[in-house]
């Protein structure tokens, strides 16, 4: 992505709600390297963020309601929460979850858009989100997974005022013209039950010493790497636990 700090309007943070936490950080701290610190306070429910260094960069959780799928989630900056869920609302998303507090660190919401994919907002007080970007390891790119693409094009560019940039073949999102995302339509080739989504990709040195390592730590390829460009290699992979990601070549970014 050509962001390379949170702003308003862009991807701030991803995390993984997981059936099995403990699994869930050995496989990514093996895998990226993170260094997992779970919050100990009994009210914060086991969530563990996740530190390259000293940045933070991700967050894991258990599953706190029966509901709730096993899956990667992003979280857009917001200025106001509580303006952010009017504008979903009033541009026919749907709210489930908030806006409320979580400690003294920000506002917090979860919201689906209108194709029916979840995300997050996050209204920021002393943390801003992901201290990296687009480095090993890191967040560098969020992509929507959806069945309608032109209702929630339209969503989207109220809510957030996102600009499009728009080919044949590929839709990406930017902030003020800096891309940080993209859509996918999913055609027959998706399977029926797998719902819209958004896809977090992860910056790595090498995508295939990285998707076997996934393999052989358990994961699953959903797409076996392949070329965008010259240098640029992605694949996308299913941890044990079920969660999808996505992986590309660092300094690939845009």
């Amino acid at each position: 992505m050509k962001l390379d700090r949170p702003v308003t309007g862009g991807p701030c943070w991803t995390e993984l709600g997981t059936s099995d936490l403990e699994a869930a950080k050995r496989f990514y701290a093996d895998l990226f390297g993170w260094r997992p610190e779970t919050d100990p306070r009994q009210e914060a429910g086991g969530y563990t963020v996740a530190h390259l260094g000293d940045a933070a960069v991700a967050a894991l959780s258990p599953l706190y309601q029966e509901s709730q799928p096993v899956a990667w989630n992003v979280s857009f900056a917001v200025a106001d929460a509580d303006a952010a869920v009017a504008a979903v609302q009033a541009a026919g998303g749907t709210v489930v979850l908030g806006p409320m507090d979580v400690f003294d660190i920000g506002r917090f919401a979860v919201a689906f858009d209108p194709g029916g994919a979840a995300f997050q907002l996050w209204q920021a007080r002393s943390f801003p989100g992901a201290g990296l970007f687009n480095a090993p390891g890191a967040l560098g790119w969020v992509e929507l997974m959806t069945r309608a693409p032109d209702r929630v094009t339209e969503f989207y560019t109220a809510v957030f005022a996102w600009t499009v940039n728009a080919s044949e073949h590929y839709t990406q999102w930017g902030v003020d013209g800096a891309d940080f995302g993209g859509m996918v339509t999913m055609d027959e080739k998706f399977p029926h039950e797998v719902p819209s989504h958004w896809l977090p990709y992860f910056a790595v040195e090498n995508v295939e010493a990285t998707a076997d390592a996934a393999l052989q730590a358990g994961g699953h390829l959903l797409m076996e790497p392949m070329s965008q460009s010259p240098t640029r290699r992605i694949a996308v992979v299913r941890d044990p636990q079920g969660a999808a990601f996505g992986v590309y070549t660092a300094g690939e970014e845009g």
